[in-house]
């Protein structure tokens, strides 16, 4: 495929197995899944719900970041997050993040995700034509 570029930021926490934190094809950006991880590996301050959805939502904005965008440039969020009486709370952490953007969303409560975490977050972007990706990488695949 041509005309993909790799984002990788050291403000996210690196790809523990075989993806990457995004690629760019042309103007749409697609975010891998981000996890409460801290991008220096440090533990959370509390395994609090909402503090792993703070963390989890950061780190898919730090990305997103990386690669030229900002919150107004998502087009589609989806959230999965253990246990369906964490929604309110979630909304209330997304929000509180992502301001006046409003992309279109969907919140999927799961039985689990990997290592106990409670959340999980991915997204799809379209950016700017003349937005730059100042820590992306060219990639061939």
């Amino acid at each position: 495929m041509s005309n993909v570029i790799t984002v990788n930021t050291d403000r996210a926490p690196s790809p523990a197995g075989h993806y990457v934190q995004a690629k760019l094809a042309g103007q749409h950006l697609y975010i891998s899944g981000q996890l409460p991880i801290r991008a220096d590996g440090a533990p959370l301050p509390d395994d609090r719900f909402e503090t792993q959805a703070e963390q989890a939502i950061d780190n898919m904005l730090a990305v997103l970041e990386a690669a030229g965008g900002t919150p107004d440039d998502l087009i589609r969020v989806t959230a999965y997050i253990v246990g369906v009486s964490n929604w309110p709370r979630f909304n209330q952490v997304y929000a509180a993040r992502l301001g006046e953007a409003r992309p279109a969303r969907t919140v999927v409560p799961v039985p689990e995700l990997h290592y106990g975490y409670l959340v999980e977050i991915d997204a799809v972007a379209v950016l700017a034509q003349d937005a730059s990706a100042p820590q992306a990488e060219n990639s061939s695949d």
